[in-house]
């Protein structure tokens, strides 16, 4: 183990920021497999010839997968460091992306996704990189955080017009095959720069601002503040996808066409980018739980404003608006457990709240597809999210009202 002054000059070093670089490329590359689906939803409904909700479905499956693997995925990087994880994700990739090519109906295509691309492959570059990144910094741990979170919108701002145009240039088969070849060989290639260990796990384990992590985050039980913390995930994430998942669909049923909304998807999260970063420096400053509040209270105005206007320049300046209110939403979780959790259970800690945060991009991928089909309209859709995020709100408002309180009247609530 490396001793505490060594580790303690790692911390917000130049190590670091290079770390953090490479991290970067690793969960850009990685977002492949999670923004391929809403670009060739329409292709693949018309291939296979089913349902808009069976369409989503491998989308659903896609983000069950991710989210359990991200808590086995941080366990994993807890116990030998995050490269294991990484090498492990470049097979889960390369295979995910091969077999749903050979799929022969929408179920060996959804099963693709789910247990392959999901729970062996994408996984390994979400939650674990996210711990990993905040376990090498400590001052600046929020923007930290906000950059390697970033890397997920950069490659849902890079991936869905690459992919709209191999699909439409040679099919949604063999873009996969591409797919395939590419994530897997380079995200083996970045693990082998990941294999140094975190200095933090050398440390006394430290919130943001320097104070010793308590074994009763927000006065509550270890397991009860997760728990909190993983309602509010799913809440959350279930209005968000409503958007993500459906847009490019949802341009195509107004007329527009799936080019238009793969470039509005694009725009979304190109925003998202800038919002991310915003809200670690945010973060930097307030913390996780008010920058979390913030986000929701945001995201409910973006979705609001989905429901009267459906115009394609009112959709384009609506869906850079949703990026930019809640890009930084995800990343806040990370923060907020490392904040109020043990350094040394960092991986698996928040692999499982954001398992909860897939579990509502899946829950509301595939609600917002069947609201669809039962209806024929996206504007019930529009209604449910905005139900699920106010929950998200009142979770965090209620953990933040905790934190306020002196330490004697919580206890007595306790």
């Amino acid at each position: 183990m490396r001793s505490v002054p060594a580790a303690a000059e790692l911390i917000d070093s130049a190590t670091a920021w290079r770390r953090l670089m490479v991290t970067l490329a690793l969960m850009t590359v990685g977002a492949a497999g999670m923004y391929v689906v809403p670009v060739v939803l329409p292709a693949v409904q018309a291939d296979f010839g089913v349902p808009r909700a069976d369409a989503a479905l491998p989308y659903t499956l896609l983000m069950i997968g991710f989210g359990i693997g991200g808590v086995l995925m941080g366990r994993l990087a807890d116990r030998f460091g995050v490269a294991v994880p990484l090498r492990l994700g470049a097979v889960g990739m390369g295979l995910g992306f091969a077999a749903a090519a050979m799929s022969g109906s929408v179920w060996l295509f959804a099963l693709a996704h789910g247990l392959l691309i999901g729970l062996l492959g994408s996984s390994a570059t979400f939650s674990p990189l996210l711990a990993d990144t905040s376990l090498w910094f400590a001052r600046r741990r929020g923007i930290a955080v906000a950059v390697c979170a970033s890397g997920n919108y950069l490659g849902g701002a890079l991936w869905p017009p690459i992919i709209q145009h191999f699909v439409e240039s040679v099919g949604w088969r063999q873009t996969y095959w591409g797919l395939a070849a590419f994530c897997s060989l380079a995200m083996f290639g970045l693990a082998q720069l990941m294999r140094q260990r975190p200095p933090a796990l050398a440390l006394a384990p430290v919130n943001l601002r320097g104070v010793a992590a308590s074994d009763r985050p927000f006065n509550l039980s270890l397991g009860q503040a997760q728990a909190l913390l993983c309602v509010a995930g799913l809440s959350c994430c279930v209005a968000m996808s409503m958007p993500q998942v459906h847009i490019v669909a949802y341009c195509s049923d107004l007329g527009f066409g799936a080019a238009r909304g793969a470039e509005m998807l694009s725009l979304m999260l190109a925003c998202g980018i800038v919002s991310r970063l915003i809200s670690g420096a945010i973060c930097d400053r307030i913390g996780g739980l008010r920058t979390l509040l913030l986000g929701s209270a945001l995201q409910t105005v973006a979705l609001m404003l989905f429901i009267p206007f459906d115009g394609m320049v009112s959709l384009y300046v609506i869906s850079a608006m949703f990026g930019l209110f809640q890009g930084g939403i995800v990343p806040s979780y990370a923060i907020i457990v490392r904040e109020h959790f043990p350094a040394a259970e960092a991986g698996a800690r928040v692999g499982t709240v954001i398992m909860f945060t897939m579990l509502g991009m899946a829950l509301g991928g595939w609600m917002s597809g069947k609201v669809f089909d039962l209806t024929g309209s996206y504007d019930a859709a529009f209604f449910n999210g905005i139900a699920w995020n106010l929950l998200n709100f009142g979770v965090v408002l209620f953990l933040l009202r905790r934190t306020l309180r002196p330490a004697k009247t919580q206890t007595g609530a306790a």
